[in-house]
């Protein structure tokens, strides 16, 4: 605006005043005066143009960006239900059931003290050189202790699981041209977990809300959600990371905005007096956004200086090299584990976007991950493999509570149980839990889960559920 306000002014200078016979110029003079104003009156509506051009596009990604995003915090972010049904689903239910850290201390009340002095942790933090930075003080220097010195098993899990997904972080950073910086985001908003789903729905490692999951491309259906999908997700994170830079222009606020929503974040610029940095607006940000920048700067201090702790990484559950095939048919994982003797986890675990077990090729594209040493025995039984067991791992649901193997019923546990009236659906609401709505419907937990197919407690809200019979 003040490159246009300037232009403005010229053309007023620029204007002839005519105020006797001595005043006029010649027509030669006028004329080139007439077409160097009309220059700068063009020149002037380019201007306006880029600007309601910058500012609408500037709009749309705000609107983009805001939204469910500025939901992921109402009900916090600290509770995880996940898939039980796998080693990993196992490891994480019951080790990193929480935001690191959350789960034992206050951090807004907290003053952690350390055997290394300040001066050590401030030349260390200016050391590590990082693309995001932030000053010392002692907010950014409780969380520091916190991921160093006070959660070492933690830390030696999530060091153990980086080893398999940085490398895949990184590559789709380092695709749109982003600070690699980005990668510990995955560490506060999931502990590296894809299947990390939280009570308010926020899915995945990097923990999308439904609506924004959609609009950046991923995904989501009766047997895909590839906001689990480690490495379709990192590059819809990436384009979220790089829009909201574009709205900011600081990284700090930016990610803030993945926490809380770009509408949150503008608020607090706004009540901030319009200052646009990460101190001056964090007493208006929400509670859980204020600690948000200074964990991932924690957290990114403690994979740096890890030996210097003493913290070494857990031994790999994930296989290093894997392989990708193209799958053009309805494929079982089951189909998959038994003829080439695989455990069935680890299929789940390299492939967790397909949460029913099934890879639903007959409708297009589709790829499925598998470790590399199996990558032979896959191409020795790729024309045989999807007739496997195929009519009875692929049976039929029907809405009358039966199943169809080879087109002929077969009674599931609700036929039973004598139950043969309509079923009963009940929407997942925000603070839900299968136990509550069992408590509701006087029925257990396990029926629930075989009602409606669920292999774990993880429910989303807006989910519709079979919950019994009229």
């Amino acid at each position: 605006m003040k490159k246009l306000s300037l232009i403005f002014l010229s053309l007023l200078l620029a204007l002839p005043l005519f105020g006797g016979p001595t005043d006029y110029k010649n027509r030669r003079q006028l004329i080139k005066e007439n077409a160097e104003l009309l220059r700068r009156i063009e020149e002037l509506e380019q201007e306006v143009a880029s600007y309601r051009q910058d500012r609408s596009e500037k709009e749309l990604l705000e609107e983009e960006l805001s939204g469910e995003n500025e939901n992921k915090i109402s009900a916090g972010l600290e509770n995880y239900t996940t898939n039980t049904d796998t080693l990993l689903g196992q490891w994480y239910l019951h080790r990193v059931s929480r935001i690191p850290g959350r789960e034992q201390y206050n951090m807004d009340s907290v003053r952690f003290t350390s055997n290394v002095p300040d001066s050590v942790l401030m030349r260390r933090l200016e050391q590590m050189n990082a693309f995001i930075t932030l000053p010392f003080n002692e907010t950014v220097k409780n969380y520091m202790i916190l991921y160093s010195e006070k959660m070492p098993r933690k830390m030696a899990e999530m060091m153990g699981l980086s080893q398999y997904y940085m490398p895949i972080i990184e590559e789709s950073l380092r695709r749109y041209d982003l600070p690699l910086e980005l990668k510990y985001v995955a560490v506060i908003e999931s502990a590296f977990n894809p299947r990390a789903v939280s009570r308010v729905g926020a899915t995945g490692m990097w923990q999308f809300m439904y609506r924004t999951a959609v609009s950046y491309g991923l995904r989501i259906d009766s047997y895909v959600d590839e906001r689990m999908d480690p490495i379709k997700s990192i590059d819809a994170a990436a384009r979220y990371f790089r829009d909201a830079y574009r709205i900011f222009g600081d990284w700090s606020l930016a990610i803030s905005s993945y926490n809380c929503g770009s509408g949150n974040v503008n608020k607090a610029i706004k009540r901030a007096g319009g200052r646009r940095d990460f101190w001056s607006v964090y007493e208006y940000l929400p509670r859980e956004t204020r600690g948000y920048v200074p964990a991932m700067v924690g957290a990114m201090y403690a994979f740096r200086y890890a030996k210097e702790y003493g913290l070494e990484p857990d031994p790999l559950a994930l296989p290093t090299y894997v392989d990708t095939f193209h799958i053009h048919q309805n494929l079982h994982f089951a189909q998959v584990s038994e003829l080439l003797g695989i455990p069935l986890d680890d299929v789940r675990d390299l492939n967790p976007q397909y949460y029913k077990d099934i890879v639903p090729g007959a409708s297009g594209d589709e790829v499925i991950r598998l470790p590399f040493n199996y990558s032979s025995a896959f191409l020795d039984v790729q024309d045989t493999i999807y007739r496997h067991r195929a009519d009875i791992l692929f049976a039929t649901k029907v809405e009358d509570g039966r199943e169809t193997v080879g087109g002929k019923p077969v009674p599931t546990s609700a036929k039973a149980s004598g139950n043969t009236g309509a079923w009963v659906y009940y929407k997942v609401k925000g603070g839900d839990t299968l136990s509550k709505i069992a408590r509701k419907y006087n029925t257990s937990v396990k029926q629930i889960k075989t009602w409606n197919n669920l292999r774990s407690d993880s429910i989303a809200i807006g989910q519709r559920l079979k919950v019994g019979k009229r």
